[in-house]
C-alpha cells in the first residue's frame, strides 16, 4: 500500500513539475499531413519544371515558325517568360530536358539566321516564302573606254599616212528602279521592275581639227524611263541532301524607254563636226532602252554547304528585229530600216555567308556575252555591225544587313573585268517585306 500511494502521490503532482515531463507523444494525423504535404510540394516542383522546358521549347518553336514565313530576324520572336532562382535549378535538374532546350536553340539559331543569307539570295535567285516585297535601288555606274581612230593608209607596209585621233568616252548614269515581287504560290513568283536613268555621257578627241595636241570635249545627257521588265520564277525542285533548289525564270522586257537608233549626231553650235576650231560630232540626246522586244530564259540553282550557300545561274536573251522610221545619224536625211540585236548569253556563280542573323557577304561572277547586231535598210539586206559585239565580266561583292523586322539593306559593288563592262557600279537596294 505504501508503494501504491507513493505512485498515486507522484502521478498527481507530475503535471505541476515541468522539468519532469517528457515531451508529448507525435499525432499520427500530422505525421500524415505532413508527409502528404511533402508529396505535393515535389510534385509541383516537377510539374512546374517540366512546364519551364515546355515554355523554352514554345518559343524555340514560335521564332523558327516566324523566321520561316516571314523572314524576319530573330530579334523580334516572342520573348520567353522570366525564369525564377528555384525554377531554374529545377530545370537543370532535368539533364534531358536541359539538352533537349540546347538542340531547340540550336536549330531556331539556325532559322533564324537563314533571313541574311535569304536577303542576299533574293539578288541572285528567288524566294518563295515572302508574300509581297516592294524594293525600291538606286545605282551609279561608271564607263570609261578610249579607242584610237586611224584614218588614212600605210605606205611601205611600215609608215602611215593620214589622220590620227585618240577618242575618249566617259559615261555616268544614275538609274533608280522600283520593283515589286509576288508570290503566287509556294512555287511561283511574279516580279516587275520599272527603272528610271539619268546619263551623262562625255566625248574626248584628241587630234581633232588637225592638230595633233589638240583635244576637245562634248557632252550630252538623256533621261527617261527606261526598259520595263516582267517576270514570273517557277520552283523546279526543292533543295535536297543529293540536289540543289532549282528555278525556272521567264521574262519579257518591253521597249518604253528612248531607242538609241534615229538620234542624230551634230556638232554643237551648228558645226558639221572636225571643223578648225576642233568641234566634232556627238548625239543630241542619250538613249534609256534599247528599242526592242526581248525575252529572257534561264535558270538557277541554289545548294546549302554549311555555314554557306552556293548559287549559280545561267541564261539566254533573245531580242526581236523591229522597224523604225529612222535609223541613221545624219541630221539632214532619214534611214528607215529594221534592227535587230544579237542573242545574249549569261552566267554566274557565287557564295554567300552569313556573318549573323542580321549580316551576310555575298561573292560572285558574272559574264554577259553578246552577239553582233544587225541592221537593214530599205531595200538592201541585213548587215552586221562591225564592234557591236560585246563580253561583259564582272566581279560581284554584296553585304546586307537588315534594318528591321520588314526592311533590309543591300549593297552591292561591281568591279568590271573586260572593256565592254562599266569600270564599277555601285548599287543600294532597300526590299520591305509585307
Amino acid at each position: 500500500m505504501a508503494a501504491t500511494a507513493q505512485q498515486a502521490t507522484a502521478s498527481t503532482h507530475a503535471p505541476d513539475d515541468p522539468a519532469s515531463a517528457g515531451p508529448p507523444a507525435p499525432n499520427r494525423q500530422d505525421q500524415s499531413d505532413v508527409q502528404t504535404l511533402a508529396r505535393d510540394l515535389q510534385a509541383l516542383k516537377a510539374n512546374y519544371a517540366q512546364e519551364v522546358r515546355r515554355l523554352r521549347e514554345l518559343d524555340m518553336q514560335v521564332q523558327a515558325l516566324q523566321t520561316r514565313l516571314t523572314g524576319k530576324a530573330g530579334d523580334t520572336a516572342i520573348p520567353a517568360a522570366p525564369l525564377s532562382a528555384e525554377s531554374t535549378t529545377a530545370v537543370a535538374a532535368a539533364d534531358s530536358g536541359h539538352a533537349g532546350n540546347q538542340a531547340d536553340a540550336s536549330k531556331a539559331e539556325q532559322a533564324a539566321q537563314s533571313r541574311s543569307l535569304q536577303d542576299a539570295l533574293q539578288q541572285e535567285h528567288a524566294l518563295f516564302n515572302r508574300k509581297l516585297t516592294i524594293e525600291n535601288g538606286i545605282s551609279y555606274a561608271w564607263y570609261d573606254r578610249k579607242q584610237l581612230t586611224l584614218n588614212g593608209f600605210l605606205a611601205l607596209d611600215a609608215i602611215f599616212l593620214g589622220n590620227i585621233a585618240l577618242q575618249d568616252v566617259k559615261s555616268n548614269t544614275f538609274t533608280y528602279t522600283a520593283a515589286a515581287r509576288y508570290g503566287v504560290s509556294p512555287r511561283l513568283t511574279l516580279n516587275l521592275e520599272v527603272p528610271y536613268l539619268g546619263r551623262k555621257t562625255s566625248y574626248f578627241q584628241g587630234g581633232a581639227g588637225g592638230a595633233a595636241a589638240q583635244i576637245a570635249e562634248e557632252s550630252t545627257t538623256g533621261k527617261g524611263i527606261g526598259d520595263i521588265t516582267l517576270s514570273a520564277n517557277y520552283k523546279l525542285f526543292s533543295e535536297t541532301d543529293s540536289r540543289p533548289d532549282t528555278v525556272l525564270t521567264l521574262g519579257v522586257v518591253a521597249p518604253t524607254g528612248r531607242e538609241p537608233y534615229g538620234i542624230k549626231w551634230v556638232a554643237p553650235g551648228g558645226n558639221t563636226g572636225n571643223k578648225a576650231d576642233g568641234r566634232f560630232s556627238v548625239p543630241v540626246e542619250q538613249p534609256t532602252g534599247n528599242g526592242l522586244w526581248q525575252t529572257n530564259l534561264g535558270v538557277s540553282a541554289v545548294k546549302t554547304m554549311d555555314p554557306a550557300i552556293v548559287f549559280a545561274n545561267l541564261g539566254v536573251i533573245h531580242s526581236f528585229a523591229r522597224s523604225f522610221p529612222d535609223i541613221g545619224t545624219d541630221p539632214q536625211t532619214k534611214s528607215p530600216g529594221r534592227v535587230k540585236l544579237g542573242d545574249a548569253y549569261y552566267f554566274g556563280a557565287g557564295v554567300a555567308f552569313a556573318f549573323n542573323d542580321r549580316t551576310s557577304l555575298s561573292l560572285s561572277f558574272s559574264d554577259k556575252v553578246n552577239g553582233k547586231a544587225s541592221l537593214q535598210t530599205r531595200g538592201a539586206s541585213w548587215t552586221k555591225i562591225i564592234g557591236s559585239d560585246a563580253n561583259a565580266g564582272t566581279f560581284n561583292l554584296g553585304v546586307t544587313y537588315a534594318l528591321s523586322q520588314h526592311t533590309t539593306l543591300v549593297t552591292m559593288l561591281g568591279i568590271g573585268l573586260t572593256p565592254d563592262a562599266p569600270n564599277f557600279m555601285l548599287t543600294f537596294k532597300v526590299p520591305y517585306i509585307f
